[in-house]
């Protein structure tokens, strides 16, 4: 029997998916549930193998529905056909004009989305996620487009479970991506309601990510042409250095630290 405090099991929909989630189970050194108990919250979220791909699912009778990496429907497509391309907030930030295509490192990847943007963009997009089972999400949907109408995108987009602070603190120089795009843990108060939904399930697995400013220094010293750190438009700024200029939205802003010209980089 499971204890009552479980934050997180795994569970297969289907017996042709129990293999899988008892695999999924061991890797992740999770326990493993034959039958997930939606309707109760002994266990408070599951990590569902399903016909469909992994998903997080949260428990209890008035639960939000599973979430999952998904980059070839709903709001990511939508986003892709049209966005607005480069003149979206995220590709200024990143220095995205013309002909340039800097390269880019994501230190806070989550599900992917900001950097399918910029992949679809055109960028070559290296993902760290340090939270195994964030990251086991996010490798998921990212196989299961390789097969679909966005694998040239998906082909752009290279995946590592890290701690993205120990990856930039052992980078040469040379290896260093043009940009590094952070976007920390904080509570977005004006985002979509399914984006709210997602932090609320990582928070609960994750916490908050109280090692920002770290982070931060870590890219800095990294010394890429330039950091960019995607914040709420009215929270403060990471602790640390004042960033060099703002570019902000209706409800996000970006803060970037410019160190050199992306135009003249190597």
């Amino acid at each position: 029997m499971l204890a009552e405090s479980v934050a997180l099991a795994v569970a297969a929909t289907e017996p042709a998916l129990v293999e899988q989630a008892q695999a999924l189970a061991a890797r992740l050194q999770l326990p493993w549930h034959p039958v997930p108990e939606l309707e109760t919250e002994k266990v408070r979220q599951y990590l569902l193998c399903t016909p469909d791909g992994l998903v997080l699912q949260q428990t209890g009778r008035k639960r939000p529905g599973p979430i999952r990496a998904d980059f070839v429907s709903g709001a990511v497509a939508h986003r892709r056909l049209y966005g607005g391309g480069k003149g979206q907030l995220i590709a200024k930030a990143c220095g995205i004009k013309g002909a340039l295509r800097p390269s880019i490192a994501d230190v806070t990847a989550g599900l992917g989305r900001d950097a399918f943007v910029l992949a679809t963009l055109g960028c070559e997009v290296i993902l760290f996620e340090r939270s195994p089972v964030v990251h086991a999400l996010l490798a998921d949907g990212l196989a299961r487009a390789a097969d679909s109408e966005v694998a040239d995108i998906i082909a752009r987009m290279q995946l590592f479970a890290a701690d993205a602070r120990d990856w930039l603190r052992a980078q040469p120089a040379q290896q260093v991506p043009q940009v590094i795009h952070l976007d920390p843990m904080f509570p977005h108060s004006d985002k979509s309601a399914q984006v709210k939904k997602e932090m609320l399930a990582f928070r609960d697995l994750v916490g908050a990510d109280g090692d920002a400013a770290e982070l931060l220094a870590a890219a800095l010293a990294a010394k890429p042409c330039r950091v960019v750190v995607k914040r709420p438009r009215k929270a403060p700024s990471i602790e640390g250095p004042e960033p060099s200029y703002r570019l902000e939205g209706k409800s996000g802003r970006y803060d970037i630290y410019a160190l050199r010209r992306l135009d003249t980089a190597d």
